[in-house]
């Protein structure tokens, strides 16, 4: 059952997506830099005072004050549809490890000892004489007949020169 939601929280969400589109354009750097040179032009007009220098300080400094709040908003949810995605794809691929659903809320020695299992598998990879000879055409071909309940092409030989299947 979905949780209800707060009205102001919505209202949030919905300005946060649309500053962030919106600032994220060209349209709002030509803005951003129009701001720069209208200030610098002024600057004769104002003797160059510590009013004029105060203006522009302090208008880049409440900009960026708010944008980091906003990027990291945004940054927040993209991580998180990432994650969901990627959950999705480890659960449903036969072979894969479930152990790697929701990695990044292990602690950071768990993270590590991943990392050095993986680094394994990287060196023995590299110990390969072909480059497909670990992940090879017909794998994938196989996968994908797999994938759509088709039946896979016939797969051509493989000259494997190490198995990796041993680290699981």
């Amino acid at each position: 059952m979905p949780r209800k939601r707060n009205a102001v929280s919505e209202m949030l969400e919905r300005f946060s997506y649309q500053a962030t589109r919106t600032t994220g354009t060209s349209g709002a750097f030509v803005l951003a830099v129009a701001v720069i040179i209208v200030w610098g032009i002024s600057g004769p007009l104002f003797h160059f005072s510590d009013t004029w220098q105060l203006v522009i300080n302090t208008g880049t400094t409440i900009v960026t004050f708010l944008m980091v709040f906003l990027i990291q908003r945004t940054q927040n949810k993209d991580a998180l549809a990432i994650h969901l995605k990627l959950n999705e794809i480890v659960a449903a691929l036969e072979g894969a490890s479930n152990r790697l659903i929701d990695v990044e809320d292990l602690s950071e020695p768990e993270i590590e000892a991943l990392r050095n299992y993986y680094k394994r598998l990287i060196e023995l990879a590299k110990t390969d004489d072909v480059l497909t000879s670990t992940h090879s055409i017909e794998e994938a071909a196989t996968r994908h007949g797999t994938k759509y309940k088709k039946k896979p092409a016939a797969p051509q030989k493989s000259n494997k020169k190490s198995d990796v299947s041993d680290l699981d």
